[in-house]
């Protein structure tokens, strides 16, 4: 309900998507993108993104970034086992088919905690407290969105100010981690949803 804004949270993996619906994906809708744009001279080669939908006739697709996701890359940069850097340069070398990426068997959950009026007006250089007592804990990633230094203290920027990744044996135990985690977290006005994860662990518990 609202107003349309980015991306509020991710989780991965997620237990709907199955072998055989994730290969009707790359075969209908990725490798056709790829194969045209060859066609018409015009190789892409880095990051693409795509925004679906699975609905009751199957995947349909919202949009199309020449960018990482956001919170997508998050979750799965977690889960990541592999360096991210060698990918990148295979990629760009156009040798992506010789890497292989390994996965941690976790999931990951983030939640975007965001400004007071968001997507709308909202309040920026609000000082954000609790960071320095999640540095260095284990299995948590607060990706920064909207934030800046001010007076060597981290104040906030933007809309979407933090973007606070977990880890667990499973997604029920990585949205327990990622919901204690903003609890430590703070800033004026700050809001999230409380929902991320939910409809993936009530379908797996069914």
């Amino acid at each position: 309900k609202g107003p349309n804004t980015g991306g509020m949270g991710a989780y991965s993996p997620v237990p709907f998507i199955t072998g055989q619906l994730q290969f009707s994906i790359e075969e209908n809708i990725l490798v056709p993108v790829i194969h045209a744009m060859k066609r018409e001279n015009r190789p892409y080669t880095g990051v693409i993104y795509a925004g679906l939908i699975i609905t009751s006739t199957g995947p349909k697709v919202l949009e199309f970034n020449a960018r990482f996701g956001d919170p997508e890359t998050q979750v799965l940069l977690m889960r990541m086992k592999s360096d991210l850097v060698p990918l990148l340069l295979a990629t760009a070398k156009s040798h992506l088919i010789d890497v292989e990426v390994q996965w941690h068997d976790c999931a990951s959950v983030c939640v975007i905690m965001a400004s007071h009026g968001y997507p709308d007006t909202y309040k920026k250089g609000l000082p954000i407290s609790g960071l320095e007592a999640l540095k260095g804990a284990e299995n948590v990633q607060v990706f920064h969105a909207g934030t800046s230094l001010k007076d060597g203290k981290v104040v906030t920027s933007g809309g979407r100010v933090l973007g606070v990744t977990t880890l667990g044996k499973d997604l029920r135990e990585a949205q327990k981690n990622v919901y204690e985690a903003i609890h430590k977290l703070s800033f004026n006005g700050a809001h999230y949803r409380r929902d991320i994860g939910a409809k993936a662990i009530d379908r797996k518990n069914k």
